[in-house]
């Protein structure tokens, strides 16, 4: 395992921090990078814009993938009654990757915006193939929830394992467990916490249901229900505000 932790003086971050050797010898998952095709620049400059017109109103934002972006579809109805009161704003891409918010995080995504919460969940595309190991994957989460607390001192982070997928038993499912099982360790409960309730997306065979997950990968409304309400009891103690009931 490559990924070593180590707690840092809260003068330094204010949370728990990290020393990743690898990342003096770099690889893809921690290279800060742009996409190149106009999907991903446009939806890029749209986020930009959400975060320029939310500014200091939005109290809680999600950072992800197409995951994240699927609030805006299938979880459309769960996203209004969870999350549109507190000016929340969605932050995901389909398709990225660790790099690409890592570069987003740089370019005008969180510009301007001072939230009490940022819901993290990203990761699942550097699964796919021989593109990254388990341990670079965790070192690109871990580099994430780094640049955030830099960004955005006062924000607590909600840290959400990467979700399973596949309708069976997988190696991709085998390689994802042991992603979560280190950036489990990033938290420190203080600014970062950690909510894990993948396991509620798996029958007791060990199957994904299309009645939650419809590809074994993308959320249903019902998927979204079941985030949102995993979520909501941590996330009302951090905003101050009434728990959502559902």
């Amino acid at each position: 395992m490559n990924m070593k932790l180590a707690v840092l003086a809260p003068a330094v971050l204010g949370a728990v921090a990290f020393i990743n050797t690898s990342f003096a010898d770099g690889h893809s998952a921690i290279d800060a990078a742009p996409r190149l095709d106009r999907g991903w620049k446009d939806r890029q400059d749209l986020l930009n814009k959400r975060a320029a017109e939310a500014g200091e109103k939005a109290q809680v934002i999600f950072i992800g993938d197409s995951i994240t972006q699927g609030w805006e579809n299938e979880g459309k109805e769960i996203w209004a009654k969870y999350y549109t009161h507190r000016n929340a704003v969605n932050l995901g891409i389909g398709g990225d990757r660790t790099q690409h918010v890592l570069w987003r995080l740089d370019n005008g995504n969180i510009t301007g915006l001072k939230p009490k919460a940022a819901v993290l969940m990203i990761g699942t595309n550097n699964t796919n193939g021989e593109d990254n190991t388990p341990g670079q994957i965790a070192d690109g989460v871990a580099a994430i929830v780094r640049k955030l607390r830099e960004k955005l001192p006062e924000t607590k982070i909600l840290l959400l394992p990467i979700f399973p997928r596949s309708e069976n038993f997988s190696a991709q499912r085998g390689k994802v467990l042991q992603v979560n099982q280190v950036i489990q360790k990033l938290p420190d409960e203080k600014n970062v916490f950690w909510i894990d309730f993948g396991h509620i997306y798996v029958t007791a065979e060990g199957l994904i249901p299309r009645t939650i997950m419809p590809d074994f990968l993308h959320l249903s409304p019902k998927g979204y229900e079941i985030w949102a309400e995993s979520i909501e009891g941590k996330l009302s103690q951090i905003l101050g505000d009434k728990r959502v009931t559902p």
